[in-house]
């Protein structure tokens, strides 16, 4: 038995636990999530078998002890050929750090994936009841503020006219279409009005929608988007994850000029996080 654990926050652990499960999936080993079986209790994943809070503390406690072995992926300069071997060796182990890549076998087994991460009911019916009333093209936009402030030294920490500005070029893209904004963001002091007052050159086609959900209710919003505009992030990638939506990367458009090529695959972008 594997046991994958981490620490960091939901996506990124959604996407080191899709990598080491993809690797057992391929190998014939069950692999079970420690970071879901309590801190994020959203997902398929976090009510299925051997997924509980008890293996948890006991897989972290003999992990402590040293009666399970450890194959640690926490630093970029990790040797991955060696830490595979390890899996390899130990029947039972646990398998921690961001740097744990199987890219092709996460591929592989992606629609498994998306199925042990279906979001569970309560949290998606509620945003499916509000965005149904809105039938124009959807245009998810993730806003990261918060820690994204400090992180790359607030590279990526952008500020609302930017954001109105991609949000505009998007629009010019799609002439004649009604286009529905769906903002997703942890910023307390975002509000629909400020994006409304923004755009108001666009017209009437451009309609702005700050629902305020949870970080679930917000990731499954934006994977019921058309397309998805955010800075680098592994909550919209994770968004774009389900449905393969088209997700701009605002890092990486020339010039800051958007273009329709500027959205990519979530094949392209996942092998690309920064």
């Amino acid at each position: 038995m594997i046991f994958a654990r981490d620490k960091s926050q939901m996506c990124n652990n959604l996407l080191q636990f899709a990598h080491v499960y993809a690797w057992g999936r391929e190998h014939g080993r069950r692999v079970i999530s420690m970071r879901f079986s309590y801190k994020y209790p959203y997902f398929k994943i976090s009510h299925s078998r051997y997924v509980s809070f008890p293996l948890y503390v006991l897989a972290k406690a003999l992990a402590a002890l040293k009666v399970l072995p450890t194959a640690s992926y926490k630093h970029a300069e990790c040797d991955p050929v060696a830490l595979e071997q390890k899996m390899l060796r130990h029947r039972h182990i646990v398998v921690s750090g961001w740097y744990v890549h199987f890219y092709d076998l996460f591929l592989k087994y992606r629609d498994e994936i998306c199925d042990l991460f279906t979001i569970e009911p309560q949290y998606t019916e509620p945003v499916k009841a509000k965005m149904k009333a809105w039938t124009g093209l959807r245009l998810g936009v993730h806003i990261r503020r918060g820690d994204y402030a400090a992180w790359k030294n607030g590279a990526y920490y952008y500020d609302d006219a930017v954001y109105a500005d991609f949000i505009a070029q998007f629009a010019s893209l799609m002439p004649g279409k009604d286009i529905d904004v769906f903002l997703s963001t942890n910023d307390p002091r975002m509000t629909a009005t400020t994006f409304e007052s923004l755009l108001s050159d666009e017209g009437c086609r451009l309609r702005i929608h700050l629902m305020g959900g949870n970080a679930v209710e917000d990731l499954y919003m934006l994977s019921e988007c058309d397309f998805i505009i955010g800075p680098p992030s592994t909550y919209s990638l994770v968004a774009s994850m389900y449905r393969d939506i088209p997700l701009c990367r605002m890092d990486q458009v020339s010039d800051g000029r958007l273009t329709l090529d500027d959205f990519k695959s979530f094949d392209y972008w996942f092998r690309r996080i920064v």
